[in-house]
C-alpha cells in the first residue's frame, strides 16, 4: 500500500541547540530530510527553532506523561490499515487502546516498543489493544518487514495529516515517540512522550489501571 508524502516535515535531520542552565546541550531531529541513526536524548525530536516553545518539558532526559485531566474525546481520529482500509477509534470502542505514534527509522520507538509487545500480551484477553500509527509515507512491506524483525503482536496503522496534526497539537510536543492512552469510552486518559524509563514505568501503570476499571 502507498502512502501519500503527507508527513515530509517529519523526515529529521540533526540540529544542536542550548537551553541554558535548564537542559545543557541536546541533540534533535529537525526538519527538511533525516539521517535515520543520528544522536538525540529520548524522543526523534524537531529542530532547534522549537526549543523555546518546548521548554516546559525538558526535564531530565527530555521526556514527559500528562495525565489528561479533562475527558477529551479521540474517537473521530482516523487512519488507514493494513489493507487499506479507512478506519477510525470508534471502531476499538468497548477496547482500551494505546495508540502510539512512531517510524521504522526511529531509534527511541524501536527502544520503547518491547515494553509495548509485552502490555499487548498481558492485557490483549482484557481488552486493550496498543494501535502502532505510523506517521511516515513507509510503505507496507518495510512496515512488515519491520515489524517481523522486531516480533510485534500488535496491529499497525497509517496516519493521515489531520489525525498527525491534531495528536500534536493535544500533546504539544513535536516528536516521537509518543503514545496516547483511550479509554473503553474514546476519551483520551493519557499522553506519553519520549522513551524516558521512568516514564514507560508510568505508562504501564496507567494502562493497567485503566484496563482494570
Amino acid at each position: 500500500m502507498k502512502q501519500a508524502p503527507f508527513y515530509s516535515r517529519f523526515r529529521f535531520m540533526p540540529a544542536a541547540f542550548i537551553l541554558g542552565a535548564m537542559a545543557g546541550l541536546a541533540v534533535v531531529y529537525g526538519m527538511g530530510g533525516f539521517q535515520r541513526n543520528a544522536p538525540v536524548e529520548t524522543a526523534c525530536r524537531p529542530a532547534a527553532d522549537l526549543a523555546k516553545k518546548l521548554e516546559p518539558l525538558f526535564r531530565g532526559e527530555i521526556a514527559a506523561l500528562t495525565p489528561a485531566k479533562t475527558p477529551i474525546r479521540v474517537s473521530s481520529l482516523s487512519f488507514r490499515d493494513a489493507d487499506g482500509r479507512d478506519r477510525t477509534l470508534a471502531d476499538w470502542n468497548g477496547r482500551v487502546v494505546l495508540l502510539n505514534l512512531w517510524a521504522t527509522w526511529c531509534g527511541f520507538c524501536r527502544q520503547e516498543m518491547p515494553l509495548l509487545v509485552k502490555m499487548q500480551g498481558e492485557h490483549r484477553d482484557e481488552g486493550f489493544e496498543v494501535l502502532g500509527l505510523n506517521v511516515d509515507d513507509e510503505s507496507i512491506d518495510e512496515v512488515n518487514s519491520f515489524a517481523q524483525e522486531m516480533k510485534l503482536n500488535y496491529s499497525l496503522v497509517w496516519s493521515n495529516a489531520k489525525t498527525t496534526n491534531e495528536l500534536l497539537r493535544i500533546s504539544k510536543f513535536q516528536g516521537i515517540p509518543q503514545s496516547f492512552l483511550v479509554d473503553r469510552e474514546g476519551n483520551l486518559r493519557g499522553v506519553f512522550t519520549g522513551a524516558n524509563p521512568a516514564n514507560l514505568r508510568k505508562m504501564e501503570d496507567l494502562v493497567a489501571s485503566v484496563v482494570s476499571e
